[in-house]
């Protein structure tokens, strides 16, 4: 049986009520009103011929504000993974190498500069270095340039590797058109629904196990956000992700499918994908790898559709291990690329997760 209590002649049940629909009424109002995304379609080419930003366009001030809002502490959670020559690396990109390009004893030994050096009574010297690394290394952001399809090589909004492609990089959707990301975060923590470190290579991310997690999380997604999804590859990464035991590489093929992108962008309007993986999606087992490709016309059709189809980045290695630790599953996401023109991807980023 139900007891009523009641406060100065109202019940408080009532009153709770009351609360609880005018605290969803003015979140509803908070939410970001979405310019382009339909559900049921997600986005595609829908910003203009010349368009070079895809579903990031979506961010306003107001939608801005709103994720603002959701930091309630104060705390900060580093997403980012520390990088160096022996990190790991999905094997379709070139290895990393930092050098030594001056050094306080060689600028002196050989007289790099030697009107700085001779009249320099306090012995001041420097350290600078070369880097050698590919742009899609460490914590990063793929950007509408990064994949392409067809036998004309197009991608997101069709450009053309004929038409916009180069010796120094491509000229249409490189990483400087990436514009600063201030949005809702959530993450979907599946290892966790599973009740596992990790999950198993090979493990095919479905909608259902989304779905379940966000369920468990008590987490709603709502149109606009960035939507990580932690498989637990990174609690693997120690300090540079050197690998020597080979569980980044075996866990690192767990991911989502088509559907599970499908289902994030058509009906909940996912305007970013990421998860703590080298490629966000599944890669089969090599008895299903035949199978696979010719079910989708693709190695990675979860890339195509994001990236080409549909105008929505990807993020990849962003860890998510002290968010999951602490049961964060909603914050204000910040991070911002390098302004290295050409660049298919911003890479070996540090973004921010502010709760």
């Amino acid at each position: 049986m139900q007891t009523t209590l009641f406060s100065k002649g109202r019940p408080l049940i009532a009153v709770a009520s009351a609360v609880a629909f005018l605290a969803c009424q003015l979140s509803a109002a908070e939410s970001p009103s979405l310019q382009k995304w339909k559900k049921g379609q997600g986005w595609g080419w829908v910003w203009g011929k010349g368009d070079e930003v895809g579903a990031l366009n979506e961010m306003n001030d107001a939608s801005r504000l709103a994720a603002l809002k959701l930091v309630k502490r104060g705390k900060t959670c580093d997403l980012g993974v520390v990088y160096d020559r022996t990190s790991y690396k999905w094997p379709g990109h070139s290895p990393g190498e930092i050098i030594s390009f001056r050094t306080p004893e060689g600028v002196k030994r050989q007289a790099d500069l030697p009107a700085l050096m001779n009249e320099n009574a306090s012995k001041t010297a420097w350290h600078s270095c070369a880097l050698f690394m590919n742009d899609n290394v460490a914590t990063q952001i793929d950007g509408l340039g990064h994949a392409t399809e067809g036998e004309d090589d197009h991608w997101y909004n069709g450009f053309t590797e004929k038409d916009w492609g180069g010796n120094w990089g491509v000229r249409k959707c490189d990483a400087t058109t990436i514009p600063p990301i201030v949005a809702r975060g959530v993450v979907i923590d599946v290892a966790g629904y599973k009740n596992l470190d990790a999950l198993p290579s090979n493990y095919m991310i479905t909608p259902a196990d989304l779905q379940g997690a966000l369920r468990k999380q008590n987490t709603t997604l709502q149109p606009g956000d960035v939507v990580l999804i932690r498989t637990g590859t990174l609690r693997f990464w120690g300090e540079t992700g050197s690998d020597e035991k080979g569980l980044i590489k075996d866990h690192d093929s767990a991911g989502i499918n088509l559907e599970s992108a499908k289902w994030l962008v058509e009906e909940n309007g996912a305007m970013m994908i990421g998860s703590d993986t080298s490629g966000l999606e599944y890669v089969p087992k090599a008895e299903e790898t035949t199978a696979y490709r010719a079910k989708y016309k693709s190695f990675m059709p979860v890339h195509n559709y994001l990236l080409i189809q549909q105008g929505v980045h990807i993020g990849e290695f962003h860890n998510l291990e002290e968010l999951a630790r602490d049961r964060i599953y909603e914050f204000c996401y910040m991070c911002t690329t390098s302004k290295i023109k050409g660049t298919a991807s911003g890479f070996a980023l540090r973004p921010l997760a502010i709760y």
